[in-house]
């Protein structure tokens, strides 16, 4: 089969001859009845990397998103959250669709955060007139980009000084973590919740868990039940996972090298406009006269991009340096024709 270089997403990834083996070996049982060992033992796993009392194995990072905004607000409830936060633009508005919980978006910041006084106005004060503010949902990595710690600790201050709980999609937090060069726990030091997705740059082929507190964690079984995500003999995918966040974390450093690498080829290339990348992911403004032509091109050379409504880029385990050089090259090639 020839080679594409899929640079969609981190979630096009394929499971290793390692990762394969060990869903192949995995012993399973009845995950509903709770007696699969190996989804107990992801589950143990990561409540222990991430510094929780439990964890919730789920088959994506929607779901389990979803189940901690259910299990965290009732209806009538409501989560504070950014505008380009996936809870609130990319999940089909489940949390409102299926809990009757009110998002309050506010508008990102350039570094992807929500400023400070931003979270403290949309507080609502305790009157009939309003929806119960109850949490605050923040996601890290955002767009690629890494919450400042020091800015996580204040916001996540914030929130618990007035009551609110706080949950974190942290369907990369383990790309922040490599970059900040901090523990898995530190980096999700100040949140009541995370959700972590195992089949992005940590290469699982499905999955994600949510940690939280034992009494979080129950309810969000009871969610989890209702949504329809309660599986079976689901240690064959648990091991996948297990087998990412045990050998997978720390090679995401080559990822956000692959992706420094080609921002600054495609930088030296006049008319675009680059961004530049702090892990896995980064933009580029392209002429809008050339982008058709451009994904032609791409597409003849077997390399598939992400074009609308910003060409976005992602490196994965599954793209070498190598073809971060092809990848370049083709885009020299094509403007230095399309500006003659």
């Amino acid at each position: 089969m020839s080679h594409w270089i899929d640079l969609r997403s981190d979630t096009v990834t394929q499971p290793s001859p390692a990762m394969r083996d060990a869903m192949h070996a995995a012993p399973v049982g009845d995950d509903v009845y709770g007696d699969d060992p190996t989804v107990n033992a992801l589950q143990e796993r990561a409540a222990e990397l991430f510094g929780y009392e439990a964890a919730l194995f789920a088959a994506s990072g929607t779901q389990t998103n979803l189940i901690a905004l259910l299990a965290h607000c009732g209806r009538g409830d409501e989560y504070l959250v950014g505008q380009e936060a996936h809870t609130y633009r990319y999940e089909g508005g489940g949390a409102a669709v299926l809990g009757s919980i009110q998002p309050q978006p506010i508008t990102n910041q350039p570094d992807g955060s929500l400023a400070i006084t931003d979270i403290e106005a949309q507080i609502k004060p305790d009157d009939v007139h309003f929806a119960r503010t109850r949490l605050l949902a923040l996601e890290n990595t955002i767009g690629g980009r890494v919450l400042p710690a020091d800015y996580v600790a204040q916001a996540t201050r914030l929130a618990h000084l007035r009551g609110l709980n706080t949950h974190l999609d942290g369907a990369r937090i383990c790309n922040a973590a490599v970059k900040q060069g901090v523990s898995l726990q530190a980096a999700v030091a100040g949140f009541d919740s995370v959700s972590v997705c195992l089949s992005k740059g940590l290469g699982a082929p499905v999955g994600s868990v949510l940690c939280g507190s034992r009494a979080l964690i129950e309810q969000g079984k009871r969610w989890r039940k209702m949504l329809g995500g309660g599986m079976r003999q689901a240690g064959v995918i648990a091991a996948a996972g297990l087998y990412a966040l045990e050998n997978n974390v720390q090679r995401l450093k080559e990822d956000h090298d692959n992706a420094a690498f080609l921002a600054a080829e495609l930088a030296k290339i006049h008319g675009l406009g680059v961004s530049t990348p702090q892990t896995n992911i980064f933009y580029v403004d392209v002429p809008r006269d050339a982008a058709a032509a451009l994904n032609e091109a791409l597409l003849a050379e077997q390399i598939r991009v992400s074009m609308a409504p910003r060409l976005r880029l992602v490196t994965h385990l599954n793209v070498s340096r190598a073809d971060m050089a092809t990848v370049a090259s083709v885009f020299k090639q094509f403007f230095s024709r399309w500006q003659q």
